[in-house]
């Protein structure tokens, strides 16, 4: 382990299992990430390797196959895949948030049927909230169901699925109108289908359309994708949880462990680019001495690394209270707005101390630098998260008057 971001308290079975993680990180992911993001390939390599390691059903339960350990188990693995190349910690996040949702709002026989092959990564799961139009105001959503006998009828244009492609299983959250009057609140009328896919591009199954990869600056590797729903059958069996209307609760609760993963994919990008810089420093030269020995580079490297603690220590403690069954929303926006910036900022600072290197494509801070953005926008932007800790304390520090 490094000397930076410890974490306090851990079990032994923890510890093991964050040491396979980093070892596998070094020695399958870093030598290999840059290469593979700059053609923008998807990692199937290392994907393979993470599901022989049992990482997709690291937070299933065991009864369903998975290792049944905790969220913050999941987020000290996520800090340390996205250390090595942030893309793949995507890859594992969506797939958890589907997993999530069923543990805690599937009926019984969802659980059965999804969970086991979840767990042993036979199944992949990406989960759909934005659509074009939206942003961050899901109260927006234009996408809707309609009842049909025994099914319902899917039609809408969905936005920004990680792994839409790659992904077998689907979270997708529509209006749905039906025992809901007009005049219900938006967030009273959504509801969570499951909708299985085939893997890959063009028509996947009848009324599903994944037209193709969105082109990004970073976060390459990983399929960004759209979701087209023109007349999409849908069983009545595959609304999560077997009720309408739910759907903005239970993907709230699935964001929350997504803000967690967030945090910690800042977490760990904010270390490797520490790394980076802390290393650079040691080896580059000017004035006649190492670029490390100069006190503007020393401070550089100090504020660096405060961040890096700072944003560890706040992303386990919002994984901690969530795990203890307390609600969390306060701990896990506090960690993702700090992370985030904290993340974009340290990767900034080890791109300067590279000077003009930093700017080729042969340095892996090149890479950080495109990714780190990612982090400021996904599962809800710094102002969205500021939202969240401005309501949050309001209530918890009412004035009585």
């Amino acid at each position: 382990m490094s000397r930076l971001a410890q974490t306090a308290g851990l079990t032994d079975v923890q510890q093991e299992i964050l040491s396979t993680v980093r070892d596998f990180v070094d020695k399958e992911i870093i030598p290999v990430a840059t290469g593979l993001e700059h053609r923008d390939e998807y990692p199937q390599q290392i994907v393979d390797g993470l599901k022989e390691l049992g990482l997709f059903g690291l937070m299933i339960p065991e009864e369903y196959g998975g290792l049944g350990e905790s969220l913050l188990t999941y987020a000290l693995c996520v800090e340390e895949i996205a250390r090595g190349w942030m893309s793949v910690s995507g890859i594992i996040n969506t797939h958890f948030i589907v997993a999530y949702m069923l543990k805690q709002h599937g009926t019984q026989e969802q659980k059965d049927h999804f969970l086991p092959r979840m767990a042993a990564g036979d199944i992949r799961g990406a989960f759909s909230m934005s659509e074009p139009g939206l942003g961050s105001d899901v109260s927006a959503i234009t996408s809707k169901a309609v009842k049909d006998g025994e099914e319902y009828v899917l039609n809408g244009q969905k936005m920004w699925l990680t792994n839409g492609g790659t992904s077998s299983l689907v979270a997708v959250l529509v209006r749905s109108d039906e025992g809901h009057p007009d005049g219900t609140a938006p967030h009273k009328s959504m509801t969570t289908f499951l909708v299985e896919k085939e893997p890959g591009f063009g028509e996947v199954r009848p009324g599903l359309t994944v037209p193709g990869k969105i082109d990004k600056m970073g976060y390459k590797g990983v399929d960004t994708t759209e979701l087209i729903m023109d007349g999409l059958r849908i069983p009545a069996d595959r609304v999560l949880g077997g009720v309408t209307g739910r759907g903005f609760y239970q993907m709230m609760d699935g964001v929350e462990v997504g803000r967690v993963n967030v945090a910690a994919r800042g977490c760990g990008v904010a270390q490797r680019a520490f790394e980076l810089g802390v290393q650079y420093a040691q080896q580059r030269h000017t004035f006649g001495k190492p670029i490390a020995q100069h006190q503007a580079i020393q401070f550089k490297l100090a504020e660096m690394a405060t961040k890096v603690e700072a944003a560890h220590a706040m992303m386990v403690n919002a994984a901690r209270k969530k795990d203890s069954g307390e609600r969390n929303d306060l701990e896990a926006g506090m960690a993702k707005y700090l992370a985030s910036e904290y993340c974009k900022e340290v990767v900034e600072d080890a791109f300067r101390i590279h000077g003009g290197y930093g700017f080729s494509k042969e340095y892996e801070i090149e890479r950080l630098y495109r990714e780190a953005p990612m982090l400021l926008i996904g599962e809800g932007t710094a102002e969205i998260q500021k939202m969240i800790i401005g309501r949050r304390l309001l209530e918890e520090y009412r004035f009585q008057g």
